[in-house]
């Protein structure tokens, strides 16, 4: 009974293709939230694959709903002993839309492929495989020990990629439900695919529509072009003031005043890397002064998500009556997300932008999160990574994403503390989502020596 043995039921877990196998059926479930026909399917998710799975383990389940949810929520609890500290878990079940004909030939979202070491589906990262990995972790020390040696509940949602909608109603409805000392959960991708890594928030993201509507209808650009305002120009240039030509935002209640001393400290070592498929950095955009991780992980970005004026497909010569720009801003501690919009409001009436109208959709709004990265438990977190793989694991402030971390944080008060298992250039939202099989076995030994750790009474007082 011991650490070693735990971490090898984790690796005969994976050797043996028994998580291939599981990884497979979760796959072929296409739970798509953003798909209305798929909603029928979010509840046999938790139904039919982690209910069984969570049961097994001798949790107690049962499902939550809100009003305002996509999907139902699966709760789950295991009370080893009052007097030890309760860790919550977290994943979501539902996926991105699967994209189904733009994925490379022989590949499918809803079916378990390998290729080159990479296996491939919708969910293997985000985030399916992810929870299938740790919850196999609590497995493998559970079969080791008999007992966890602390007390696990676990939250699985199934509407996170709707913007997690109704899930922090849920929360401050049962906050004492979801009583825990500590959040230990995964999603995200690590800083590259060798380092595994540690994030302790995520930055928080507002998504608006920028729009001009000038007139109905769209006019002779012949007999009209000249005198007639064009609401594509007057948009691209309202936009052109937000940020320098190389991206530096020009809106100082956007940005924080200076980058905190604790993280760039715990920046100082890491390098963005997506490996061979991912994108060149740009060197030279951005934040000046700023390392790339520190511009992704320690401070603000904005980003022109689409645009669209008159008619692209078919363009005519005629002046268009409107112009429309959805926009997001990701935003780190420090940023008041309630003076987002009125900050944009005042900058682009200062510039003359008055008939920008600004549009809030109400979708992707999460807030900014970050731990103490001199935080006891993150030091503890480390070293037992670090002793499990035989790897300095990178430590991020935060993610350069969003999660809805900010309703653990702030409404159930909780550390939290994030150990994903995918990497940058997995195609996650995208065709041909994928994750390395490296990661996913080294993930579950990472996963399974850290539980153990937590078990064995030396984890920092809570």
């Amino acid at each position: 009974m011991t650490r070693a043995q735990a971490i090898a039921k984790a690796q005969d877990y994976f050797d043996s293709g028994r998580m291939k196998t599981d990884l497979g059926r979760l796959i072929a479930i296409p739970t798509e939230s953003q798909n209305p026909d798929r909603a029928p399917v979010l509840g046999e998710y938790l139904d039919k694959e982690m209910q069984p799975l969570l049961e097994s383990l001798g949790f107690t389940c049962r499902i939550l709903t809100h009003a305002k949810a996509r999907g139902p929520f699966l709760y789950a609890e295991r009370i080893e002993d009052p007097a030890l500290p309760t860790i919550l878990g977290y994943g979501h079940g539902d996926v991105i839309r699967g994209l189904d004909a733009q994925w490379s030939e022989g590949l499918s979202p809803w079916k378990l492929v390998e290729r080159d070491g990479r296996w491939y589906g919708r969910g293997v990262v985000d985030n399916k495989g992810q929870h299938l990995i740790n919850i196999n972790g609590l497995r493998a020390v559970l079969e080791t020990r008999g007992k966890l040696g602390f007390n696990a509940k676990y939250l699985i949602e199934m509407g996170e990629e709707s913007g997690s909608p109704g899930l922090r109603e849920l929360c401050e409805d049962e906050a004492e439900l979801l009583k825990a000392d500590i959040l230990i959960a995964s999603d995200g991708p690590r800083l590259n695919a060798e380092r595994p890594t540690v994030f302790l928030g995520a930055r928080g993201v507002i998504t608006f529509d920028l729009q001009i509507t000038a007139r109905e209808g769209g006019h002779h650009s012949g007999n009209w072009g000249g005198i007639l305002s064009d609401p594509a120009i007057q948009l691209a240039h309202a936009i052109a003031s937000i940020t320098s030509p190389t991206g530096q935002i020009r809106i100082h209640e956007w940005v924080p005043k200076e980058l905190p001393d604790g993280v760039r400290r715990a920046l100082a070592d890491c390098k963005i890397d997506g490996g061979p498929d991912g994108p060149a950095i740009d060197p030279h955009w951005g934040e000046p002064g700023l390392s790339p991780a520190e511009q992704v992980f320690g401070w603000c970005s904005f980003d022109v998500l689409a645009m669209k004026s008159g008619v692209p497909e078919t363009p005519v010569n005629a002046v268009p009556p409107s112009a429309w720009a959805r926009v997001a801003l990701r935003f780190v501690v420090g940023i008041d997300p309630r003076d987002v919009a009125p900050a944009l409001r005042r900058h682009l009436d200062r510039h003359g932008f008055d008939m920008v109208e600004i549009i809030m959709p109400g979708t992707e709004r999460f807030g900014a999160t970050r731990l103490d990265p001199d935080d006891a438990w993150v030091r503890f977190t480390i070293d037992s990574i670090a002793e499990s793989t035989g790897k300095k694991p990178a430590l991020l402030p935060n993610l350069g994403g969003s999660l809805p971390n900010d309703i653990f944080a702030e409404i159930l008060k909780l550390r939290t503390i994030w150990v994903p298992h995918s990497y940058p250039g997995c195609s996650q939202h995208a065709p041909d989502e994928h994750l390395p099989a490296a990661i996913a076995r080294e993930g579950l030994v990472a996963m399974a020596g850290l539980y153990w750790d937590i078990g064995a009474g030396n984890a920092p007082k809570l």
